[in-house]
């Protein structure tokens, strides 16, 4: 008999409207303004990768469906909270596709109500009543909260890719390995248990990054919504341009004037051509390969006889191939 392939968004379907319905309620006293924009939020959707983590885990170390459904409700309403005030720092008028708060809220409103929504997360993460888990949640704000005050007054190393991957961590990294090891903690899960689950959150989460940061210099301007190279117009070194580098060292300087906004439009593009053109995707691309093959070995100590097993690796996989 043909075995049928496990397609990951079939198997946690219903379990993602839960999340949805779980995200909406229990709000109260909200003036309607507030719930407004929270569902306007809400609605502007993405692909919902970290609750279906959790979703997944959960299923996979057979945590109670209902408590596991509350935690992948806090670690999105988390996610969401960190964009909002993204958003409003960066300046940015659109989200995929949709208007920013910030884009026709005033500043003060906008980060209330991202202050609200990290409220809403921290009450759910709460409702587990899982002590190891509300103090990993505790902890994960504290990493995200920490990376971006580094990035926003400038903190640096002086190297490069050390500050890189911090920044990586903090922004995507914590919040994955948060939605993998929470349902490890939920079911009281051994030592060893607990940190294959949390190596595997935190590698798949950079690997994730990692492919963004190569589709801001390859991606469609339509599917990615900012100009190419758009984090390096805004200041920001990201791996494709670390590799470039490391083969062009020339080009630091440009690059230098780039970052401080002192480059001539014409030589900004030509640098960014530049970096799309040279083997630095392709490096970029195998390093984050690496970090999903190490993904794939952890999940390998647990039974492949389980359905979410099987649509973990597949989503491990999407977020090597994926294109936008």
């Amino acid at each position: 008999m043909e075995t049928r392939t496990i397609l990951f968004p079939e198997l946690v379907a219903d379990g993602l409207d839960a999340v949805e319905a779980r995200m909406r309620s229990g709000r109260l006293g909200e003036l309607p303004a507030v719930g407004d924009a929270i569902d306007r939020l809400l609605d502007s959707g993405g692909k919902r990768i970290r609750p279906t983590l959790v979703l997944l885990s959960g299923g996979m170390l057979g945590a109670d469906p209902e408590r596991t459904i509350t935690v992948a409700a806090a670690v999105e309403l988390l996610h969401t909270a960190t964009l909002v005030h993204d958003d409003l720092i960066d300046g940015s008028l659109l989200r995929r596709g949709f208007p920013t708060l910030n884009s026709h809220m005033e500043d003060g409103a906008t980060v209330l109500i991202g202050d609200y929504t990290f409220a809403r997360a921290a009450q759910l993460a709460a409702d587990t009543e899982s002590l190891p888990l509300i103090k990993k949640f505790a902890a994960t704000l504290e990493i995200i909260v920490n990376g971006e005050l580094n990035q926003l007054l400038g903190s640096t190393s002086g190297d490069w890719r050390r500050d890189y991957f911090d920044r990586v961590y903090a922004k995507t990294g914590s919040l994955f390995e948060l939605a993998a090891e929470s349902p490890a903690l939920l079911v009281g899960a051994d030592p060893d248990t607990v940190h294959a689950m949390t190596e595997f959150g935190r590698q798949l989460g950079i690997a994730f990054q990692i492919v963004d940061d190569v589709l801001d210099f390859t991606g469609n301007i339509d599917r990615v919504g900012k100009p190419v190279g758009g984090d390096l117009r805004q200041g920001l070194i990201t791996l494709p341009t670390i590799y470039h580098l490391d083969s062009n060292p020339d080009d630091r300087i440009q690059i230098h004037a780039l970052i401080e906004g002192t480059l001539d439009p014409e030589q900004a593009e030509r640098i960014i051509e530049a970096i799309r053109q040279s083997g630095a995707v392709e490096e970029t691309l195998q390093e984050a390969s690496d970090y999903v093959d190490s993904c794939l070995d952890l999940l390998e100590r647990f039974p492949s006889d389980r359905p979410e097993q099987l649509a973990l690796k597949e989503l491990t996989k999407y977020v090597l191939d994926r294109t936008q």
